[in-house]
Parts: C-alpha cells; structure tokens; sequence
C-alpha cells in the first residue's frame, strides 16, 4: 500500500511525508460534498491519490450515525483515571453507610438489652 493510500501524502516541494489529520479529511471531504469540486480536483490540489478519498468518504458514513447518537465523547486516559477513581471512593462512601448502619442497630439492641431507652 503506496503512502497515498495510507493518508500520507508525499509533498514534492519539500520531500516531507505528511499525515491528513481528522480535521483535514473532513475539510477536504466538505470540498467535494459542499462546494461540489470534482473529486479528481480535490485530490490533485492536496496531492491524495483517489482511493484513499473514497476510503476516508465510507468511513465517514460508516461513522456519521455517532453525531446523532448523542454519546459523549470518549474520556482520555486521565479522565478515565479520575472517573474510576470517583466510582471506588463512591463505592467505599456505601459500604461506609453500611458499616455505620449496622454498628448503629448493634447499639440500639444493647442500649435496649441494658434498659436503656
């Protein structure tokens, strides 16, 4: 598979291989649909071979019901850490409640058993 292919695109003008970011996939994609360029135009004035257009054109469609899905975005790493971090101190906060709750019925029983009301 040529870098073309790949999303990479060989600049001529300063030998640098370059990667299309989301950003810019979706740019050039919008060229084609919004702004009708033809696709062999879009592809020449970025240097992209046709099948990686096409490629990027079905995983856009293939992945366009998540907009409309109202998911939230995925956590990052750090986002993640902290959200299972808050669900083990919550975890702990309710077996807290529990322990509190038994030791207070225990307290209860005794007061009750002493004839203490």
């Amino acid at each position: 598979m040529n870098d073309q292919q790949n999303g990479q695109r060989h600049d001529e003008q300063e030998g640098v291989r370059r990667r299309f970011t989301a950003q810019e996939k979706v740019a050039i994609l919008r060229e084609y649909f919004i702004d009708k360029v033809a696709v062999s135009q879009v592809c020449d004035k970025h240097g992209l071979n046709p099948t990686a257009f096409y490629r990027w054109q079905k995983e856009f469609f293939e992945n366009g019901a998540a907009a409309f899905e109202g998911r939230a975005p995925k956590a990052d790493g750090k986002t993640r850490q902290l959200e299972q971090r808050v669900e083990a101190l919550q975890a702990k906060l309710v077996r807290k409640d529990e322990v509190i709750s038994e030791l207070m019925e225990d307290h209860v029983r005794l007061k009750k058993s002493l004839g203490e009301s």
